[in-house]
């Protein structure tokens, strides 16, 4: 038997049990569209993480207070008894390789102006967090150069805040009211969108001594920095940790992280993120592959004479074998090109529906998802394929 005569023959038995087949293949179609759709939600997720991490550059580091260790129950019990402050900012601006620094402190306040107020997070911060953040302001100015530790009444605000306060009016030289306090509102940020869930751009920015009298806190909640573009990443954070450590009794009571360190993390909590999810809608295919195989031994038991007269006409046990294999084989053939297309299919819907959703599926996960499908199908047809292989043709046609 030729491989066209094997293709034919496989054809013609399954589309002979159009409902039966049509049952096996929708168990093909939900498991790889499961899997297709889990996988594909994760790595969308994924991908805005990372592009949301991306537009910070790649040369920015961030300090936090506390030592964070893999292993040990000291490390996650104990705290520091040296939290950051605006002393080491200024150590900071020494370490070579290191451009900016800005302290932060943020926390959540009421910014009212005339009788309009809403809830919306604060940052102190200094006059180089545009360009540490890289954000950019649409109107006026950001913070002003000052010391440090001098609090001044003069705040920029994010563009949503900005309409739900002053709606189409002239923000600047305009007053508002932080936690109680009065502020100047010297400028307005451009847009900036979210990063990791938080709204950038409903938020006010006020100097970082007058956030830290606001929330009344004496430390800061991180340090974010930037270095010189094409310097190791190693060394200046070496150079951070020696200059920290000095001021904080030989200790490393604080963490430094890269952008690139923080970027290459979330990739790997996502791939096993991604790796789970598939896992579990990969039961659904092992449903398929059960539907599958049983549908084949049946079809061995039911085929008796049929396998009994190709023998008899010349077919071997290995064209036998082939035309059962390629029976499992179609149909999970066509099972996973459902149900990959369901997904791709889903995925537009939803991407329209919610485009706030993270959605996207590579060509390469369609593919992979494609073989696997046919795998499991071949996989799933084996056994009842060695039955038919070693049938007695006499035996079967004596039967009959």
């Amino acid at each position: 038997m030729t491989s066209a005569d094997v293709l034919r023959l496989a054809l013609g038995s399954v589309t002979a049990h159009r409902l039966r087949s049509a049952l096996t293949v929708l168990g093909i179609v939900i498991g790889i569209a499961s899997v297709v759709l889990l996988t594909s939600l994760g790595e969308g997720t994924r991908q805005a993480i990372l592009s949301e991490f991306s537009q910070f550059g790649t040369n920015t580091l961030v300090v936090t207070s506390g030592k964070i260790q893999t292993h040990g129950i000291a490390a996650a019990a104990g705290g520091t008894n040296r939290p950051l402050t605006l002393g080491d900012v200024e150590a900071l601006r020494a370490v070579p390789g290191v451009e900016k620094v800005v302290p932060v402190v943020f926390g959540t306040a009421r910014v009212s102006s005339g009788e309009r107020a809403r809830d919306t997070f604060v940052y102190g911060a200094t006059s180089d967090g545009p360009e540490v953040w890289r954000f950019e302001v649409r109107m006026g100015s950001f913070l002003p150069e000052s010391e440090l530790g001098r609090a001044m009444p003069v705040a920029v605000l994010g563009p949503k805040l900005k309409t739900e306060l002053f709606g189409a009016e002239n923000a600047l030289g305009r007053r508002v009211k932080v936690g109680g306090n009065r502020f100047v509102v010297i400028g307005v940020m451009a847009p900036v969108g979210q990063f990791i869930g938080l709204t950038l751009d409903d938020a006010v920015y006020v100097p970082v001594a007058s956030a830290q009298q606001l929330f009344d806190h004496a430390h800061l909640m991180e340090i974010d920095a930037t270095f010189t573009p094409g310097l190791p990443p190693a060394a200046v954070v070496a150079g951070v940790k020696r200059v920290l450590s000095s001021r904080h009794g030989g200790e490393e009571d604080f963490t430094v992280m890269t952008q690139g360190e923080m970027v290459d993390t979330f990739g790997r909590v996502f791939a096993v993120v991604s790796a789970a999810v598939a896992g579990i809608g990969a039961i659904s295919l092992l449903v398929g592959a059960i539907g599958i195989l049983t549908m084949m031994w049946i079809a061995v038991g039911e085929r008796t004479a049929e396998i009994g007269l190709l023998k008899a006409l010349g077919a071997t046990r290995t064209d036998v074998r082939n035309l059962f294999l390629a029976e499992a084989a179609l149909l999970s053939g066509v099972g996973g090109a459902a149900g990959v297309a369901t997904a791709v299919a889903l995925g537009a819907l939803v991407r329209v529906a919610l485009p706030a959703v993270p959605f996207s599926t590579p060509a390469g996960y369609a593919a992979a998802a494609l073989g696997t499908a046919v795998g499991v199908g071949l996989l799933a047809g084996v056994v009842p394929a060695r039955r038919a292989a070693a049938l007695d043709p006499v035996e079967n046609l004596r039967a009959e």
